[in-house]
């Protein structure tokens, strides 16, 4: 059995390396080949990945490579300029209290989900993942103010997304009462996460800046700071403030990592840079074997019986965007009509949001409660279309709008000096 979980793993890490240098040599989008290549090992195409082989001790691994991710996002989370931060707020007001009501709606009048499981979809719709758009931002060398703007969407939104799913879930489930309890409920857990993730935050930030003026001041004596301590205490902090989140309030951890991230990255500054060169690197590696491997979980089976209503709610979903950032570029000058052309085509969804459809369709199995199975497999229509699509036709659409930075030219070799 060990020997099985481990040729899982190898070719989990095996498909997703391949993917990557794939994208690099062709200069097509990563992500979009780490989706392909998890169907083809997986379910969907040559059945060789079985991500439930691997049991319980999945989602906790998952849980704490996404807070990885989420925590490098946050690190990299200044919004400066306050045309930005306003930006940043209006989309992200419309997105919830407009976004979430037509996600329903589309998935109730479409794909055929009861009401109260398209609640649940609109609340998980809502994430546009930092798994996916950051490599894809980075990849396309957007402008600062683009790329921060979705990074910045994502990295609020997802958190805001699981809580606010789970919550809803446990409405449909029966484990919550009026909606004065809901909104308790999801302040709390929102709340709480953020308030954990700025102590925490504080606490290794300081930590980090006293050893790095201990390893100044030791430089001298030979004894400098230990190769890797930095990130090794940043990752042991990070891994034990999300874990122990998720043991006091479930999906408090992700708003937690998000908020932590900000905290270091505001209080170290320059120095946060030189841990987010390392940080970025595991953050990547994670991308790299989750995304096929939650891709390996879906099957044509979870797929077909939504039909053509399923992909036409996610189109709707797609195409229903435009407004949504017409509405937040109201009264904001500094987004011209090619910037809120670019915002409104690119919303991928990605990891945190098959981690969390996945957890809710066995929440709903293990009740009896019908449509488990339809509810996941919408989410990962929404998943494939949407970085599929996107994925693919975005180079395209930036290259075309002009909204690329210029590439930094080479610096010119230094010639010998005669004489």
């Amino acid at each position: 059995m060990s020997e099985r979980l481990a040729l899982i793993w190898g070719s989990a890490f095996f498909a997703g390396s391949l993917a990557q240098a794939t994208a690099w040599v062709t200069g097509q989008p990563a992500v979009v080949l780490l989706l392909g290549m998890g169907l083809l090992a997986g379910h969907a195409g040559f059945d060789i990945v079985h991500p439930e082989n691997l049991g319980a001790g999945l989602e906790p691994l998952v849980g704490l490579l996404v807070s990885l991710v989420l925590f490098d996002g946050g690190l990299n989370l200044r919004l400066a300029g306050r045309d930005l931060q306003r930006s940043v707020l209006q989309l992200v007001l419309v997105r919830l209290v407009l976004g979430l009501p037509v996600a329903a709606l589309l998935a109730h009048a479409l794909a055929g989900l009861p009401w109260s499981l398209a609640l649940v979809y609109g609340a998980i719709a809502l994430a546009t993942g930092p798994t996916v758009v950051t490599p894809m931002v980075r990849q396309l060398r957007l402008a600062p103010k683009l790329g921060q703007l979705l990074e910045a969407e994502g990295l609020i939104l997802e958190p805001v997304s699981a809580v606010l799913g789970l919550v809803l879930l446990q409405v449909t489930l029966g484990d919550l009462g009026g909606w004065q309890e809901v909104a308790s409920r999801l302040l709390l857990r929102l709340g709480g996460g953020v308030a954990l993730g700025g102590l925490a935050g504080l606490l290794l930030s300081e930590a980090l800046r006293r050893l790095g003026a201990l390893a100044a001041a030791r430089g001298g004596e030979g004894t400098a700071e230990p190769d890797g301590l930095e990130l090794q205490l940043t990752l042991g902090v990070l891994f034990l403030m999300f874990s122990g989140c998720e043991a006091l309030l479930p999906e408090s951890g992700l708003p937690a990592a998000v908020s932590a991230g900000v905290v270091v990255g505001l209080r170290l500054d320059a120095a946060a840079t030189q841990l987010d060169a390392l940080i970025r690197q595991l953050a990547m590696l994670a991308i790299t074997v989750l995304f096929p491997l939650l891709a390996a979980d879906v099957s044509w089976a979870e797929l077909s019986p939504l039909g053509l209503g399923g992909v036409g709610c996610v189109v709707a979903l797609m195409l229903m965007r435009w407004p949504l950032i017409q509405l937040t570029g109201l009264g904001l000058p500094s987004l011209d009509w090619k910037e809120k052309a670019l915002l409104s085509w690119i919303a991928p969804r990605g990891i945190v949001t098959a981690a969390v459809v996945s957890l809710f369709a066995l929440e709903l199995d293990r009740a009896e409660v019908p449509g488990g199975g339809a509810l996941k497999g919408l989410v990962f229509l929404t998943i494939l279309m949407t970085v599929g699509l996107q994925g693919f036709t975005a180079p395209w659409m930036v290259h075309r709008l002009g909204l690329a930075q210029p590439e930094a030219p080479e610096a010119a070799p230094e010639l010998p000096q005669a004489g």
